[in-house]
């Protein structure tokens, strides 16, 4: 059976590669390995790279688990939520290797990482919510709000416009284009240039940075559970 997360360590670069499928579905089993392989980096004290299948990074929430009911569906983005506000606290740098289309919470996972890498071609990028009858909770305003331009944060959040990867770059989900053979090349590239930092600055700085921003995000993880029941959860 094919891995969920694969993960990969090379002179100090752990790849972490999501592997759920043609929609790469991100479900309670994908975010357990997703965990479990950033547990990994933090030990191996390696530079990450977030990639996916090529053509899809990920579209988001696994449907079959969001369709079972409100619950369920809430439980799954309370996981989610975690997940995101784990990424933009990463003790080490995490960079994004857009592999393709980046939609819902795959554009949220964008907006949580350091560095964020896409690739040229009919890619669709962007927050689909509103357009499928969800209405955005408060964790996802809060981490699109501090990564999009403001002007792309309300054409994203409220209006559910999606991107092509070059209009992903000048919204803020991503932060260049290559060639799509040269991705994971690129990644590592930039990989190395994040190895040259001193780790212990790194970490203390973007928690510095980030320090109001986590507290929100917190916040808005208790508001989203509690207005979903899953207070304590």
């Amino acid at each position: 059976m094919t891995e969920l997360v694969g993960y990969q360590l090379n002179d100090g670069v752990a790849t972490i590669v999501i592997n759920n499928g043609k929609a790469n579905a991100l479900s309670h089993e994908v975010f357990e390995a997703l965990n479990a392989a950033l547990d990994r980096a933090e030990q191996d004290k390696a530079v990450v790279i977030l990639t996916g299948q090529p053509g899809i990074f990920s579209g988001g929430y696994d449907l079959k688990e969001m369709q079972k009911g409100p619950n369920e569906a809430a439980a799954l983005v309370n996981t989610g939520s975690r997940l995101t506000r784990r990424l933009a606290a990463f003790p080490l740098p995490v960079i994004g290797a857009c592999s393709g289309h980046a939609i819902a919470k795959g554009a949220f996972i964008l907006l949580s990482v350091d560095y964020r890498i896409g690739i040229e071609g009919a890619f669709k990028l962007g927050l689909n919510e509103v357009a499928i009858g969800m209405t955005m909770h408060h964790t996802g305003i809060e981490i699109a709000r501090h990564r999009l331009s403001p002007a792309h944060f309300y054409r994203s959040v409220v209006n559910a416009e999606i991107f092509s990867p070059e209009g992903a770059v000048e919204a803020g989900f991503l932060d260049e284009v290559v060639a799509q053979e040269a991705l994971i090349d690129r990644a590592n590239a930039v990989a190395g240039q994040f190895k040259s930092l001193n780790m212990r600055a790194h970490r203390e700085t973007k928690l510095k940075a980030k320090a109001d921003y986590l507290a929100l995000l917190d916040r808005c993880i208790e508001q989203d559970s509690a207005h979903l029941g899953l207070s304590g959860k």
